[in-house]
């Protein structure tokens, strides 16, 4: 990336991409192609686009797929692919929770680089293992949690980091929506349908689907690391198997001597007049700071005892994290595709420094397998601390 005005770093060639669900009907994998594109960076050539293999040829010819390409299992791409002169190198999976650790698993193994839909996986024991066999492959394996992709969350995690905020005391998140307020799976309604299945989606309903966002976020911008929770989960619709709110109290582990942050974290997908609320705020001795995504492009900043102050992506006041995924000039809004396309430019450049055989440059930075095996447990851990009616639990 770079904004307007500077100079454009020499093309590389366009990572050979595959792409494991995300067929026709399906939002993310939509969202998955347009982020890979944004930043010219990759090309779609092979694809595993459902588990009929009726729909991922059907999928494959919409988008323009060899049909020799267009796969009716992500086990046979991957074996082809691997095979292949021209063989994909990445691999994009994005399908509902309970299959990313057997599909991560096939293209890993083979040295493909995965870029993997969140939660990592559907329990923690997968999770575990996952990392397993990333670190031992050799392949990057990178998880799309998005909203680090945001040049006003890159700012806000700078200003952490420089101690603009002195010590981290209180740490609040939240991410309501409203979609789920009505009984939509009973209908038929795809996303509802997977979502609050615990055999697809894994034990975590909302906590899985949106609270690890939240918490990724919290942990992205602090830096701060979870020591234990205590949740209080619901299923408010009837019949519901899955939780569809979440109250969670923080407790985060110590840095050097200061006395250890405090955080709350709600996550509901309920909550009418919401449709993707994700606001993070963080106080620390020194200041404050508040983001939303809704507003994504702005950073209120409150030093101690000073008036509160608007930073704006690529104004007076942001510095070089945001600057670094910028696109356009202040006051042109960059939003959800941009910071999701933010992921994938951050991958291919570690992609193509692996290739070289170079160190990736120290501030590519995009959410790893470790990330992902701290979400899940975050989820079970919210699961086990709301059976045990919201007793404090250790991660």
């Amino acid at each position: 990336m770079a904004i307007e005005g500077s100079s454009e770093q020499t093309r590389e060639p366009r990572i050979r991409l595959g792409m494991v669900g995300g067929g026709a009907g399906a939002f993310i994998g939509a969202v998955h192609r347009i982020a890979a594109r944004i930043d010219d960076q990759f090309d779609l050539i092979a694809g595993a686009l459902s588990s009929s293999p009726e729909k991922a040829a059907a999928s494959g010819r919409d988008l323009g797929l060899d049909p020799s390409r267009a796969y009716s299992s992500y086990r046979e791409m991957a074996i082809r692919e691997a095979k292949l002169k021209n063989g994909i190198e990445a691999v994009s999976i994005v399908t509902p929770n309970h299959v990313h650790y057997d599909a991560a698993k096939e293209f890993l193994r083979r040295g493909i680089h995965v870029i993997c839909d969140k939660p990592l996986t559907s329990n923690l024991a997968d999770a575990k293992k996952l990392k397993k066999v990333a670190d031992e492959s050799g392949a990057l394996f990178i998880l799309t949690h998005n909203y680090t992709g945001y040049p006003m969350v890159r700012q806000a995690r700078e200003m952490v980091e420089n101690g603009e905020l002195g010590d981290i005391r209180i740490v609040q998140v939240e991410y309501p929506q409203d979609w789920l307020t009505e009984n939509i799976e009973q209908s038929g309604q795809k996303q509802a349908a997977w979502r609050t299945d615990p055999a697809q989606s894994g034990a975590g309903g909302s906590t899985g689907d949106i609270g690890t966002h939240a918490y990724n976020l919290a942990s992205f911008v602090t830096g701060l690391e979870l020591d234990s929770l205590a949740a209080d989960l619901d299923s408010f619709v009837e019949g519901r198997r899955l939780d569809d709110n979440g109250h969670v109290l923080l407790r985060f582990k110590a840095k050097g001597k200061e006395k250890p942050a405090k955080g709350m974290l709600w996550c509901s997908q309920v909550a009418p007049g919401h449709e993707n609320g994700l606001k993070l705020r963080v106080y620390g001795t020194k200041g404050g700071i508040e983001w939303t995504q809704a507003d994504p492009n702005y950073l209120w900043y409150t030093p101690f005892g000073d008036q509160k102050r608007l930073i704006t992506r690529n104004g007076a006041g942001s510095g070089a994290a945001a600057a670094r995924v910028s696109r356009i000039p202040s006051g042109h809004p960059e939003g959800y595709l941009e910071a999701f396309a933010t992921i994938y430019t951050e991958a291919a450049r570690a992609i193509n420094a692996r290739k070289k055989c170079v160190a990736v440059d120290p501030a590519v930075i995009y959410p790893t397998v470790d990330d992902g095996v701290k979400g899940v447990a975050f989820v079970e851990a919210c699961v086990a601390s709301s059976k045990r009616n919201g007793a404090w639990v250790k991660l």
